[in-house]
């Protein structure tokens, strides 16, 4: 049975300075086309800062085979060259969810097809094996100091401070050491 899972694209394009007013318009046409396409969920863009020449283009679809119907169409084959004079793509990445941090990264160009995204079970034991004994650590360690806070507020601290230890430092290694497992094909 196959997987519906919805992938969200995001693309960061560099524009000519002096064609901010028609890349705008351009992504308008754009997001209109992919409207029409089946599994469209939604699109938008953002500027990196007021005075930034990159911008993030951001889509959604319900399922891979929505996403490969309208990557490959004629209407977006025809869209993107209608802005290869104003607009250069920087880089692609698709995302089904907690994936980004079970890929390796590199310059260029991203592409995570579903079939490289590591199972759940395996995302969840390369959440677990950091997570664990980091709360064990933090526990024994922070928590008795807050014995006397009101526990929201505790639990509120705790999290405050194992959420960058996690993200920051010990998912990221995690992932890197189980790498090779995690990517094992099916």
């Amino acid at each position: 049975m196959p997987q519906h899972t919805a992938i969200t694209v995001s693309i960061a394009r560099t524009v000519r300075p002096d064609s901010h007013r028609r890349f705008n318009a351009w992504v308008q046409a754009g997001q209109e086309l992919a409207r029409e396409r089946d599994g469209y969920l939604g699109s938008g863009w953002v500027r990196t800062s007021p005075d930034s020449n990159e911008w993030h283009v951001l889509y959604r679809f319900s399922d891979a085979t929505s996403l490969r119907a309208w990557d490959e169409s004629e209407d977006r084959r025809w869209w993107i060259e209608s802005a290869a004079e104003i607009v250069e793509t920087t880089r692609v990445e698709h995302r089904t969810g907690i994936e980004g941090w079970f890929e390796p990264h590199g310059e260029g160009s991203i592409t995570i097809p579903e079939t490289n995204v590591p199972p759940r079970w395996k995302q969840a034991v390369s959440i677990f094996l950091p997570f664990f004994p980091l709360s064990l650590l933090s526990a024994f360690l922070l928590m008795p100091h807050l014995e006397s806070w009101p526990k929201v507020l505790a639990v509120l601290l705790n999290i405050c401070i194992l959420t960058p230890l996690m993200t920051y430092i010990f998912l990221p290694v995690s992932t890197r050491l189980l790498r090779s497992w995690l990517h094992r094909p099916r």
